[in-house]
């Protein structure tokens, strides 16, 4: 992908994958650019939500980003907290955030997925207003969907390895299954 396309791709919005009655809808920040440019979420090379969804048990083989759709015949789904794409999700301020946050929950109380997984804390802190909110399953619900936050898959995060994203991705696998969260 060329950087002139890459910068083409700022702003765009890519669809969700979602249906009613989802296990699990996955909600990432934002699309980066490669996503963006691509139409598929978690595109970026080195992000690593479709290494971990594997490695958790979520899907039976590691999906390609193209291969987005196939999500749905797992009961899973992915959308954003901010449906814009950028090259950083620090180029989101608060108040897109608390927005992200009210469109999001309005989706969640249309479509009633069993448990809504924002993957990335700190974006689930602000689009909630729960400072203090930590990895794992939240007191918040939406209507009768209950909220995980997720380890942020970026290879950014640096804090966690792949390996022990897919522990924190499993416990809510379990949890979705009619286990505990």
């Amino acid at each position: 992908m060329s950087p002139e396309e890459l910068r083409a791709a700022r702003d765009t919005v890519i669809p969700d994958v979602i249906a009613g009655g989802l296990s699990v809808l996955f909600c990432g920040i934002n699309p980066s650019l490669m996503s963006g440019a691509t139409g598929h979420h978690f595109a970026r090379p080195g992000n690593r939500f479709w290494p971990v969804l594997h490695l958790s048990g979520f899907t039976p083989r590691q999906l390609k980003p193209a291969e987005q759709g196939e999500l749905l015949s797992y009961g899973l789904g992915i959308t954003n907290v901010v449906a814009r794409a950028t090259a950083r999700a620090d180029e989101l301020d608060a108040e897109e955030f608390r927005e992200g946050g009210r469109l999001l929950a309005a989706k969640v109380e249309r479509l009633r997925p069993t448990w809504l997984a924002v993957v990335g804390v700190t974006a689930y802190r602000t689009a909630f207003g729960d400072r203090r909110a930590q990895i794992g399953p939240q007191e918040h619900t939406i209507g009768a969907t209950r909220v995980w936050a997720l380890p942020n898959p970026s290879g950014l995060n640096a804090h966690w390895t792949a390996q022990t994203m897919a522990e924190e991705y499993g416990r809510l696998r379990v949890a979705a299954e009619g286990g505990f969260g």
